[in-house]
């Protein structure tokens, strides 16, 4: 699986690289660096996570979760964005420990390993990218701002070996943090956005069920949910009253839900004269119990 190796073979670059760098900041003085390491720490942490539960999300659904596993997948973005919350929010303490006390900083030290650091995360970044999943998609995106993070890095230090300004090591590291920050709360929303079975960002209710009740022999169409079990598949469950050929119905409306990207659905079909049981149904639709009123 090609998803899965790219991100072995990041976890296993990340991992090393943080070491490296751990070391390199201690050696330099640069707080930068640090900061850098251990937002890195993070990253291999959380591709580890990826990792383990990107292969369990692949599982085909069984009698314990019925509706397979792909929130693992998702779980491994929400222990992520965590772990990127706490360390970002530490490189921000530490960099104003810094600010208040200065400390002498090796630059040219600074510079070779802004150089690698730039290296390495490019091509760490250039495999991960093309992803599908949330889970993926965060892991590209920590690459990303990895090589951000070492230019970063590369230009200050580059700057600092000129001027001798060594305010602006700590100055950098606050600014990749809050960086980090910004997107792993944006991540985190996404994330909880799925577990909150929030209709997802690209459909509509409304619009599926117009679509929904211009099919021929569709009378009304109510109970309309629909979710994300991943941030991928959409799911639809709905109940639609018709008196036509029930096979031709259904096949028609999966045909139009596929429009939408949603290919698994539930569909409950009813009569006109069926009282659909659901208390909710009625008040519903006590306004308008067929679709054409509906505009």
């Amino acid at each position: 699986m090609k998803s899965e190796k790219n991100i072995l073979i990041a976890f296993i670059l990340n991992l090393s690289f943080s070491i490296f760098e751990f070391i390199g900041g201690i050696f330099t003085g640069s707080v930068a660096i640090l900061s850098d390491s251990v937002h890195d720490i993070g990253d291999a942490a959380s591709i580890g996570f990826s990792y383990f539960l990107e292969r369990k999300a692949k599982k085909q659904p069984d009698r314990t979760y019925t509706y397979g596993y792909a929130r693992y997948s998702v779980l491994g973005g929400v222990i992520t964005t965590f772990i990127l919350l706490f360390g970002s929010a530490a490189v921000i303490v530490n960099a104003v420990k810094r600010i208040i006390n200065p400390v002498e900083i090796n630059y040219g030290g600074m510079i070779i390993f802004g150089i690698i650091g730039v290296a390495v995360n490019f091509s760490a970044a250039y495999f991960t990218h093309g992803g599908e999943s949330i889970n993926q998609k965060a892991v590209n995106l920590h690459m990303l701002e990895d090589v951000l993070g070492w230019a970063v890095v590369l230009v200050g230090a580059v700057i600092m070996r000129f001027t001798d300004f060594s305010l602006l090591d700590p100055i950098m590291s606050i600014g990749v943090a809050i960086f980090i920050l910004i997107n792993a709360i944006r991540n985190l929303k996404a994330v909880l956005d799925i577990f909150l079975e929030k209709v997802p960002e690209n459909v509509s209710v409304d619009e599926i069920k117009e679509h929904i009740c211009k099919i021929d022999g569709v009378a009304d169409a109510h109970h309309i949910h629909l979710r994300s079990f991943d941030g991928q598949n959409i799911y639809a469950t709905m109940h639609i009253v018709t008196d036509g050929d029930p096979h031709t119905v259904k096949h028609l409306i999966r045909d139009e839900l596929a429009e939408y990207g949603i290919t698994h659905s539930t569909l409950e079909l009813e009569r006109s004269d069926e009282h659909c049981s659901d208390k909710n149904c009625h008040i519903e639709h006590s306004n308008a119990h067929h679709c054409h009123h509906h505009h």
